[in-house]
């Protein structure tokens, strides 16, 4: 790159600065009223995009670079495109007005976006969680994690490699972690159509993952979350802590807690059974799932969790006692029933709205909408 960049505009030399902070990222360099991508980058987002190629000359050194790019505020019909094609991408913006400086405009990536780790509307599906996944090859258990960021959901567990695979099937993660060194391994076990990112070895320690951990949460052990006997299952949690950092999203206090996942109070349904009764998806194109037929949900807080329900059935009769019981309830006391729906209506996405307060992500209409939430809670 060196020899390369003799040639370069300054333009282009702050362009490939940038790239190289995140190299497995596609960069969205936002120039003046566009967000361009450039080299390689231009190819893939021209494919994925259907958006036209062109060629740029650099400076004079006769040298061209391919380029595609789109009008910044069409960010949101975009972004989720490439996200959904499995794609990390940077978004670099201009942090200074370039009428009002005459050299090169000031520039800095704002956001990395990844398919697990997302907070926007645009790019998250409003009745799905949108999980990140964690893997560590432990020397007693394989262990897990899942965090949906957009909720502050955070999970643990840790067992056997199928019982693992049996929970990647049930939180169909977006995007799932693991060690670099670990990937035949990974492949064997969780096979090659999940979206990954290999990270280095040393972010898989007890101790690297303990003190992230202990760090975020302020407390001095793990005891109190009910975790602390899942030690390969605290690694992976770590790990994802660590993935936080790196792409860049560290105002994260609405992650409160990490949660056991309680594995004897559930049926194990890998996802050939799911797949085969139909559960979530129809086999036909033109068929409807059990979810499709049963999701009467009004808020999507209430969608995610049936989803979640139909997936891990519960075993202890105690607890579905309990279920029926809030069930034959509303079925009986229409009035009841009634007020509730009306209540719900209003709450609209309680649980991801404050999860964009907390990250100082979110928007004047959001805060019309949490103020009609929690009245609604109120009554």
């Amino acid at each position: 790159m060196a020899a390369k960049e003799k040639g370069l505009t300054p333009m282009m030399k702050q362009f490939y600065s940038f790239k190289a902070q995140h190299p497995d990222a596609l960069l969205l360099f936002r120039c003046g009223d566009f967000y361009e991508t450039y080299s390689e980058d231009a190819v893939i987002a021209a494919k994925i995009l259907g958006i036209t190629l062109t060629k740029r000359n650099n400076g004079g050194s006769g040298d061209v670079t391919e380029m595609a790019g789109f009008p910044y505020h069409a960010l949101d019909t975009y972004l989720p495109k490439l996200v959904r094609a499995g794609k990390r991408v940077a978004i670099c913006d201009q942090l200074e007005d370039p009428k009002l400086t005459k050299t090169l405009v000031k520039r800095g990536i704002t956001e990395l976006v990844t398919p697990g780790v997302a907070l926007g509307d645009s790019v998250l599906n409003y009745k799905e969680n949108n999980f990140l996944a964690a893997i560590n090859f432990g020397k007693m258990a394989c262990g897990v994690a899942f965090l949906d960021i957009s909720t502050g959901e955070f999970l643990t567990a840790q067992g056997a490699f199928d019982y693992i695979e049996k929970l990647l099937g049930n939180f169909s993660p977006k995007e799932v972690l693991y060690e670099r060194s670990h990937k035949q391994e990974f492949e064997r076990y969780f096979g090659t159509k999940h979206c990954v990112f290999e990270m280095d070895d040393w972010v898989f320690t007890e101790q690297t993952a303990r003190q992230k951990l202990l760090k975020h949460f302020g407390t001095k052990t793990l005891k109190g979350f009910g975790v602390e006997h899942i030690q390969s299952g605290i690694v992976a949690a770590g790990a994802i802590m660590q993935y936080l950092e790196i792409t860049q999203h560290t105002q994260i206090n609405h992650i409160t807690a990490l949660a056991p996942i309680e594995e004897e109070q559930y049926v194990r349904l890998d996802r050939f059974t799911i797949r085969s009764l139909e559960l979530l998806q129809p086999m036909q194109e033109d068929g409807a799932s059990l979810l499709n037929v049963i999701d009467r949900t009004v808020t999507p807080m209430g969608g995610r969790m049936l989803k979640r329900w139909l997936v891990f059935p519960l075993k202890e009769v105690q607890l579905i006692e309990q279920r029926l019981n809030v069930v034959e309830t509303l079925f009986r006391d229409t009035s009841f029933r009634t007020l509730l729906d009306e209540q719900l209506h209003r709450i609209g996405d309680l649980e991801r709205i404050l999860s964009k307060a907390a990250v100082g992500r979110v928007s004047p209409r959001e805060m019309i909408q949490l103020k009609i939430a929690l009245q609604a809670i109120h009554h």
